[in-house]
């Protein structure tokens, strides 16, 4: 009798393992969801930042700036009176930010690590008017976790309630209003 009492308690020992076991799965299926959010983000955050460097890029090449709100050539004098954007031809495609072929010199506007999309690990989607290129945006179809508060140096338009990725739209000459 006292042996059919001992198996009893070995029994009980084998489902506290079993619960503990369902236990760390259902805690570690939650930790990868909140992980992967997390990678998301950061993503996400890679995307704001390099869109905004070949935004800046293109404004560089196009030379014009933003002053009190509005796009003015960067070849005005600072105290004269603010004159439209020269009409250069854009560059042939984003390559050619890296080096800019019509100078002598080694003029760069880009890094290279810029030229990838972080969301989808491939070449950006380039946004063209009028046969010159003029931005990029992503190709990625996933929906954005970030959907405001956003950088102030962005246009509240191109981001704010986008349903996708592939919606972000990083374009030179898009200006947020002044604040």
């Amino acid at each position: 009798m006292m042996s059919r009492v001992l198996r009893s308690n070995s029994g009980f020992t084998y489902v506290g393992a079993l619960v503990m076991a369902v236990i760390v799965g259902i805690m570690a299926s939650r930790a990868a969801v909140v992980w992967s959010t997390a990678m998301k983000r950061e993503r996400e955050e890679e995307l704001i930042s390099r869109g905004t460097q070949i935004r800046d890029a293109l404004r560089k090449w196009y030379r014009v700036k933003v002053v009190d709100g509005k796009l003015v050539s960067s070849q005005s004098p600072s105290n004269g009176p603010a004159v439209a954007p020269p009409a250069l031809t854009g560059p042939a495609e984003l390559k050619s930010l890296l080096q800019d072929p019509n100078t002598p010199g080694k003029l760069r506007y880009l890094r290279p690590y810029c030229l990838v999309d972080p969301m989808t690990g491939k070449d950006w989607d380039e946004i063209r008017k009028e046969g010159k290129l003029v931005g990029v945006k992503s190709k990625s179809e996933q929906a954005p976790v970030k959907q405001g508060n956003f950088p102030f140096d962005l246009h509240p338009a191109d981001f704010e309630k986008k349903k996708m990725y592939s919606e972000w739209e990083f374009v030179y000459d898009h200006v947020p209003p002044p604040t």
